[in-house]
């Protein structure tokens, strides 16, 4: 499948899905959401692939929805935005959380509506600090969506995500760090740097062991201390089979680096 909203570029292990309509902040139409749902399948697929890069072309991350993408001129007519959200919003966010590499967000400018919801669906969120974040869907009448109701007050509370959520106002990028939001803060000119240093380490980690370190850490926020405790005793069995488990003692004991291949 050719791409006309995205680009997906691959550099040995290292996948970068951008977001590729930035005369529009790289808002998100029907044509965006079938081709990020065939980009995600191909990186899901490729076992090649270690670490999955997400960010936006030109001035911004993503500005959510593209509102032009829906017509709201006739009053007579109702919009079902649940089906929307249902068939659209909530796939992406979830093939993205549940993807078993490390996804690093490259937040390059604002983020709003669903493009904070897919940024913190990612595993590190790495921001210039000229970035933004935004919830607006209170701007026009309407409530988070895409994981943000999910996400916000378990990152930064719930105090902190009402005022974000019911007054609308722009997070610059230092105090979304400050909050616990993002993962790091970097110049402008600095942050393709940042990232591409981030993404090598993690391609040259244990794959198999951060995939299982992701679902453990996911089910945390909802398990409780025994089912936590249960889960731990399992995927720690599963990672002790792995080949990647037996590469980082052999290493560890031969004094060398460790030659990680992903189970």
């Amino acid at each position: 499948m050719s791409y006309t909203t995205i680009k997906l570029e691959l550099s040995q292990s290292i996948a970068q899905l951008t977001l590729n309509r930035p005369e529009v902040f790289n808002s998100l139409n029907e044509t965006m959401h079938e081709e990020l749902k065939d980009a995600l399948m191909r990186i899901k697929s490729d076992t090649t692939i270690r670490v999955l890069v997400i960010t936006g072309e030109g001035r911004a991350f993503c500005a959510g929805q593209d509102l032009n993408d829906r017509s709201v001129n006739n009053q007579d007519e109702k919009i079902d935005l649940g089906a929307s959200i249902e068939k659209k919003y909530n796939p992406l966010i979830t093939s993205i959380y549940n993807l078993e590499i490390p996804v690093i967000a490259k937040i390059n400018g604002v983020a709003a509506g669903a493009g904070v919801g897919i940024a913190l669906a990612c595993d590190f969120v790495i921001a210039s600090e000229r970035a933004s974040f935004i919830q607006a869907f209170c701007k026009i009448g309407l409530v988070p969506d895409s994981g943000i109701s999910y996400f916000l007050p378990r990152l930064i509370g719930m105090a902190r995500a009402k005022a974000l959520c019911m007054l609308g106002d722009k997070l610059e990028a230092s105090v979304a760090l400050e909050y616990g939001l993002i993962t790091k803060v970097c110049p402008k000119e600095t942050l393709d740097e940042s990232v591409s240093q981030l993404a090598t380490q993690l391609s040259k980690a244990p794959t198999y062991g951060l995939s299982l370190i992701k679902k453990e850490l996911n089910a945390s926020m909802e398990n409780s201390l025994d089912a936590q405790l249960e889960l731990e005793k399992n995927l720690q069995r599963r990672a002790g089979y792995s080949n990647d488990y037996k590469e980082g003692v052999n290493a560890f004991l031969q004094k060398r680096a460790p030659e990680f291949k992903g189970n």
